[in-house]
């Protein structure tokens, strides 16, 4: 089963047993236990506290991979066909995911943290909600959902750049997206956030100048982007969550490169940007999405990796900073 075919799956119900003394809820049922639950108890919310030198103690919430898969009516058979096939997939939640992490954030952190696929495809109805909700996003990195026009209707051509294959959605993404899509930066309280995207596992020679001269202002980085930067951990649990359903643990040796992996080594810009990270001693933390599991592993001797899970399934970690 690869990964689309799974996140397909993941789309219907999973039937269980019900353990002894507790009650099943099916439909409605199910709808109105939660409709009588505090505000924020759908939420699922973890927890990290990072002391790597801020002026002033603070909070950002961060999430990842919402997924609004969203259509308006006279938009295309093949968007509107999405929409439903999609919505499915991932719930029909995402917006309600959504608004309650940002109705939870502003109760209890100063920033909110988004890395990527906010969107699930292009759409007039996803960009709407993309500006209805931006406001409520400190900082942002892009994922490769959002560069998708149509998904596998129109799938990108073999020997197509990563380059070539933004250029064709980026003006529609700068309509709805009110930041540097690429690269940018936000200094909280003495701490440098940088967000690249590496949409599609890689980075260019731009990018890696650019985190150079943010390097050049002598405080602590946190990096955020979509795809993790794969650690030998992280890449284990990813394919062991996407690949090796129903198999038990038995071999602890990696799994060998493919997907994201692979073109992080092959890519020698990407391989030497990673290296370079791994020892560079202002990188205190790399935050990302993309995977929708949570685990996190050592990256460098300064700076761990925290990947998030899925926001579509009202997923989220609180960072504290100090």
């Amino acid at each position: 089963m690869n990964r689309r075919e799974f996140i397909g799956a993941m789309g219907g119900l999973i039937a269980v047993s019900a353990l002894p003394g507790c009650q099943t809820f099916k439909g409605e049922d199910r709808e109105s236990v939660f409709a009588k639950r505090g505000k924020f108890e759908r939420l699922i919310i973890g927890g990290v506290n990072l002391k790597i030198g801020a002026t002033e103690p603070f909070s950002i919430l961060h999430i990842s991979d919402t997924h609004f898969t969203s259509a308006y009516d006279h938009e295309s058979k093949e968007k509107r066909k999405l929409a439903k096939i999609r919505t499915q997939t991932f719930g029909g939640k995402q917006e309600e995911a959504l608004r309650d992490s940002l109705d939870w954030a502003k109760l209890n952190v100063d920033y909110v943290l988004h890395t990527g696929d906010l969107i699930d495809f292009q759409s007039e109805a996803n960009f709407d909600l993309v500006r209805k909700y931006f406001g409520g996003i400190s900082m942002c990195a892009v994922g490769n959902h959002e560069y998708s026009p149509s998904m596998w209707f129109t799938p990108r051509k073999k020997g197509t750049t990563d380059a070539e294959w933004r250029e064709q959605s980026f003006a529609a993404l700068k309509s709805a997206y009110p930041m540097d899509l690429l690269f940018s930066s936000k200094v909280v309280n003495g701490i440098n956030f940088v967000m690249i995207d590496n949409s599609f596992a890689t980075v260019s020679e731009n990018q890696v100048e650019r985190f150079h001269q943010e390097v050049k202002k002598g405080l602590p980085i946190v990096l955020a982007s979509h795809v993790p930067y794969m650690t030998e951990n992280i890449w284990i649990l990813k394919e062991r969550y996407w690949r090796n359903q129903g198999r038990k643990f038995r071999n602890a040796a990696p799994p060998p490169p493919s997907g994201d992996l692979k073109r992080q080594l092959e890519d020698k810009v990407t391989k030497d940007f990673i290296a370079y990270l791994k020892s560079e001693k202002l990188l205190k933390a790399i935050f990302v999405g993309h995977e929708h599991m949570v685990t996190q592993d050592r990256f460098s001797p300064t700076a761990m990796e925290y990947a998030v899970g899925g926001n579509f399934a009202f997923h989220g970690q609180e960072i504290l900073f100090s």
